[in-house]
Parts: structure tokens; sequence; C-alpha cells
């Protein structure tokens, strides 16, 4: 009996399967969304400069391979504010700042604020109102969370240095790229391809 010609068709079927892979396997983009109506701070009157938590949690487990990190705030003076991403394992990052002995500016709202480390403005190169895509604040990456398991709760942070500005803390996203698993083998079996649903 002639071997040859089972074994030529798998060889040829795995070739296809790797010629179709970066047709049918792509990275998934999840977005998890907290919509807040918080105060900036949570209580000027008595001095409290400190924002209450923002709190989103991620209920799933899975990789990442990159995160960005949406913000939309109103505040009379965003020179004040400091802001701080914290995962589900305590990492804490920040994600702006400035120094108030060389970097003052009047400017006011993060209006869909995107801090992307792969954006071509640095956050402290960008102006009030900030919209559109700027990395952390140096040498702040949100790279360190690359690689990691983010199930669980997430927190954005804010601290007002000048408790006699206020503002408010309306939306924050959470963006994560996550490897999508490899389906190139189930079409070759027949089976139909069906892709995640994004919460």
């Amino acid at each position: 009996m002639d071997t040859r010609k089972p074994k030529q068709r798998i060889v040829a079927l795995l070739a296809i399967s790797l010629a179709l892979a970066p047709a049918v396997s792509a990275d998934l983009t999840l977005i998890y969304t907290g919509s807040f109506d918080l105060r900036i701070p949570a209580e000027p009157a008595t001095g409290h400069a400190w924002m209450n938590d923002a709190v989103i949690e991620v209920p799933v487990s899975f990789d990442v391979i990159d995160l960005d990190v949406e913000i939309t705030l109103t505040h009379t003076s965003v020179f004040d504010l400091q802001l701080f991403l914290e995962g589900p394992d305590g990492t804490r990052l920040t994600l702006n700042y400035y120094d108030p002995a060389h970097e003052f500016f009047e400017g006011e709202d993060y209006t869909g604020t995107i801090f992307d480390d792969e954006a071509d403005i640095p956050i402290e190169s960008g102006q009030a109102p900030f919209t559109g895509r700027f990395k952390p604040r140096a040498p702040a990456e949100l790279s360190i969370f690359d690689g990691r398991d983010p199930q669980g709760l997430w927190a954005i942070q804010i601290y007002d240095a000048w408790h006699a500005n206020i503002g408010v803390l309306e939306e924050v996203k959470l963006i994560f790229q996550t490897p999508e698993p490899a389906v190139f083998l189930l079409l070759l079996l027949g089976f139909p391809l069906t892709r995640p649903q994004k919460p």
C-alpha cells in the first residue's frame, strides 16, 4: 500500500492552515466601561482632596497584550489633578500629574482622553481640554500590565491638590487587547467559526 498520498494531504492541509491563520486569528479588543458621577475631590468643604475610587470589575480571566485607558471628567483646573490606575494585584501607575513649581497652566477637562503607550504625544505635551490619545506621564507605561491576568477590580484614583476647584468623573473605559485563540484547526475539521462576544 502506498502511504505517500495521505502524508502529502496532511502536509498540504497544514500549509493551508498556516496560510489561513493570519486571516482568522487576530487580537481581540475587550472594553470594560464604568459610568460614574464622582465628585473631585470627594469633600472639598472639609479639605479632603481625594476622589472616591472609581472601580471597574473585569469578570473574566485572559492574557493582556495591551491596555489603553479612556477617561472623561470635568474639572475647573485639571492642572491640580493627579490621576492613578490601580490593577487587581495592587500594581499602581501614575497616568498624569504636574509639577506646581514649573508646569502651571490654566485649562479644564479630560474629554475622551485615551492614555496609550503607542500614542505620538506625551500627556505632558498636551493641552487642556485633553482630547485624543496621549502617552502616560513618563516614565510610567501601561505595558506594566502586559502579560498579566486582568480579572478582578480596577480603580481610577484622583487626587486634587487644590480643593477649592471641583469637578466630576463621568466615565472610564479599560480597553484591553488579548490574543484570540487559534481557530484554523477548527476550520479544517469543519467546525463553524464563532467569535467571542465583547462585553
